[in-house]
C-alpha cells in the first residue's frame, strides 16, 4: 500500500484553517484537512502516507458510537479534556493530553470514542474534548488488529519535537508508540513564545498547528488550524510567536494507487 519516491520537486503548500472541510453537528465540530466522509475532493485525498488529519471537538456526554475500521493505523492525540475508548479487541481506556494512542485496524476492528469522562469526575467537569486524529496506511493489509497507548511526558514535548508514534528503525528505542509503517513518524512539540524547532528532512512532511501561532522559515505566519504540506523539503525552522502546540509527520513514502 506504500511506495518510496525516487525524485520529487520541492514544494511548500500552505493550507489555511478556514479552507478545511467542516462537519458541524449538535455534538461535534470537526475540521478535515483531507477528503473525509461526505467531503470529497479528488485533488485533496492525502499527503505522503497521511490520509486523515481530523481536528475534532466533542461535547460532554456525546461521541462516536461503535463503528468499524479496516487496514489503517489510527493515532489519536488529545489537546484538551479526555476521551473514552472501547474496541472489539477488549481494549478500553481514557485518553488525555500527553497520552498517545495507536489503533491498528488491520483485518477489522470496531470501536467507540466518547466524551464520557465527566461521569468519572463529576458533573462539574462537563468540558468538551478536543483531539486530533490522524490516519496513515500500514505497510501491508490484513494484519492482526492491535492497540497501544503511551504517556509522553511534558518535559519531552517542551520546546522540542518529541517522537510520538513511529514505525521507523531510528525510533526503535525512543519513547514512542509503534505504528505498522516503517516509513512514517509523528512528532509533537509544545512551544513557548520564542521557542524554535527544526522540521525533519523527508520526501513528505506535514506540519499542523494544533493551537497557538508560529512562523515557518521561508513562509508566512501560521495560526491555529493551519497546516503546511512540504514535498522534497524540510529542515526549516518553526518558531512560536505565542504559546503553541504543533504536530509534524515525517514520511519517506507515499500511498500507492490511492
Amino acid at each position: 500500500m506504500t511506495e518510496t519516491v525516487a525524485s520529487l520537486q520541492p514544494t511548500v503548500d500552505v493550507r489555511r484553517s478556514q479552507e478545511r472541510f467542516a462537519t458541524t453537528l449538535t455534538w461535534l465540530d470537526s475540521k478535515h484537512s483531507f477528503s473525509f466522509s461526505r467531503h470529497y475532493d479528488p485533488a485533496n485525498t492525502h499527503h505522503g502516507l497521511l490520509l486523515v488529519n481530523n481536528d475534532d471537538v466533542v461535547k460532554a456526554g456525546t461521541g462516536f458510537e461503535t463503528h468499524p475500521h479496516q487496514d489503517m493505523e489510527i493515532v489519536t492525540w488529545v489537546m484538551q479534556g479526555s476521551l473514552v475508548h472501547q474496541d472489539s479487541t477488549g481494549h478500553a481506556g481514557l485518553i488525555y493530553p500527553g497520552l498517545a494512542q495507536r489503533m491498528s485496524a488491520g483485518t477489522g476492528i470496531l470501536h467507540s470514542e466518547k466524551n464520557d469522562s465527566w461521569r468519572l469526575a463529576g458533573d462539574e467537569h462537563q468540558e468538551p474534548v478536543h483531539f486530533v486524529q490522524m490516519w496513515v496506511v500500514p505497510d501491508e493489509s490484513g494484519i492482526t488488529p492491535g492497540y497501544e497507548q503511551l504517556e509522553i511526558g511534558d518535559a519531552q514535548l517542551r520546546g522540542a519535537l518529541a517522537p510520538v508514534a513511529s514505525g521507523m528503525d531510528k525510533h526503535a528505542t525512543d519513547s514512542a508508540i509503534r505504528i505498522k509503517n516503517q516509513y512514517a513518524a509523528l512528532y509533537a512539540a509544545r512551544l513557548d513564545a520564542g521557542d524554535t524547532v527544526q522540521l525533519p528532512e523527508a520526501p513528505y512532511v506535514h506540519l499542523f498547528v494544533a493551537r497557538g501561532a508560529v512562523t515557518l522559515e521561508g513562509a508566512a505566519g501560521l495560526g491555529t488550524g493551519d497546516a503546511v504540506r512540504l514535498t522534497a523539503s524540510g529542515g526549516q525552522r518553526v518558531t512560536a510567536t505565542e504559546p503553541a502546540e504543533v504536530l509534524v509527520w515525517e514520511m519517506h513514502a507515499t500511498v500507492s494507487g490511492w
